[in-house]
């Protein structure tokens, strides 16, 4: 049951409307603190996006391995004629150039951080 309200009493609230005004406004601070953090989350998707799109980072790692790869089957290609090994040099070549491939693609996505000439526990 409700309270019944006269006339005279349309400016005070009833406990009920208290209540349920007061359970409205910390939803509402609630969903504004949610929404705050929503917005946070998105700007780091954002980031992330605008460095490169996923098409043009599929095309830049796709040309990391094949070039390892060709420059790989390539120089042993060379090797061969040069040497007279007919397929030795090939099967090795590619195999190094397979490697070299995984190796510039692990790179290039950033697992392994890039080879620097500096030994690691000499940063400045």
């Amino acid at each position: 049951m409700s309270p019944v309200r006269r006339d005279d009493d349309r400016s005070e609230p009833t406990t009920d409307e208290a209540a349920l005004s007061a359970r409205l406004r910390r939803l509402g601070e609630r969903l504004g603190q949610h929404q705050s953090d929503r917005l946070s989350e998105d700007d780091h998707r954002r980031g992330a996006s605008t460095d490169a799109s996923g098409l043009a980072r599929g095309f830049q790692l796709t040309a990391e391995f094949v070039a390892g790869i060709l420059v790989g089957a390539a120089i042993g290609w060379l090797m061969d004629r040069w040497l007279g090994t007919k397929p030795w040099g090939m099967i090795v070549w590619l195999l190094l150039g397979f490697a070299a491939g995984i190796l510039n693609l692990i790179r290039a996505a950033g697992v392994v951080p890039k080879n620097t000439l500096e030994p690691p526990d000499t940063k400045k």
